[in-house]
């Protein structure tokens, strides 16, 4: 790819690069991520992204793990930002790369707090959430005019691993039309019932995305009462997304990858277009 004509910033020795390296298709790099695995002397990873995103650093860079998964041994935050801190000091070009986002629950902003605490340069290069890319693989989109003009996006669990505390689900429940509801596969029954018991309807539509855009990704459809048992019996596992929403049903029309493999396309599955083009 002839790049000849782009500004891309240098990447210089001892600063450390926080980059999302979005849902999990490397074709869904920006330019800026793409250009730091190139220059990168060390890449500390995620969990969540793929060896295809690995393959594109250069042959010299250590490539470092410091993914964290649900209910199992993981690296401690203070020193993966310890090791960042240290790493630069050294004068090594430190690309910390993070599944989706570095700022999406992604913990981004904790260690670009830890990096100025220690003097330590640092650029962020956002990248596509999977809660938006991801879900744009699976054929639904997090808005449409004539369904919703409010999203919102929820972590499934707090940083002691349980339901949030601190979410007001019944408001929620009541005051967002679309949910998407990021790392909620282990307490997804449990955040099923609080928004029910708020208001939403058991039988609204629910969708589970499974490893969102890469070649093992899988889409459950369901709703809300019946999602959290549907996901075990259909052995669904995390990574996963969950939206909740009358968008999940614009699935049927937008498809995209189901058609390349043969699925038939519904026009309009929800008979929106009248309302639409009546303003």
């Amino acid at each position: 790819m002839d790049r000849s004509g782009l500004e891309l910033p240098t990447f210089e020795a001892g600063w450390v690069w926080l980059a999302g390296a979005g849902p999990g298709d490397p074709g869904l790099l920006t330019l800026h991520a793409l250009h730091g695995l190139e220059h990168a002397d060390v890449v500390i990873y995620d969990a969540l992204v793929g060896e295809g995103v690995l393959n594109l650093a250069k042959s010299r860079a250590g490539l470092e793990f410091a993914g964290k998964r649900g209910g199992k041994p993981s690296p401690r935050q203070p020193d993966i930002s310890r090791r960042l801190i240290h790493l630069a000091r050294r004068g090594k070009r430190v690309l910390r790369l993070k599944g989706g986002d570095p700022f999406v629950f992604g913990r981004g902003g904790e260690e670009a707090l830890a990096l100025v605490a220690a003097r330590v340069p640092f650029r962020v290069i956002p990248g596509i959430s999977a809660g938006i890319g991801g879900l744009a693989y699976a054929g639904i989109p997090v808005t449409h005019r004539a369904i919703n003009s409010v999203v919102t996006f929820i972590t499934g669990h707090d940083a002691s691993g349980d339901v949030p505390g601190s979410v007001d689900w019944s408001a929620i429940a009541a005051g967002s039309p679309v949910l998407v509801i990021y790392m909620a596969m282990k307490h997804l029954g449990r955040i099923a019932a609080r928004l029910v018991d708020g208001g939403r309807r058991a039988d609204e539509p629910v969708a589970i995305v499974s490893r969102a855009s890469t070649a093992d990704q899988r889409v459950l459809e369901s709703t809300l009462g019946d999602c959290a048992a549907a996901a075990v019996a259909a052995g669904i596992v995390a990574p996963a997304l969950v939206v909740v929403g009358q968008v999940v049903r614009l699935r049927g029309g937008l498809d995209w990858l189901g058609a390349l493999t043969g699925r038939t396309l519904v026009a309009d599955p929800l008979g929106l277009r009248s309302r639409v083009e009546a303003g």
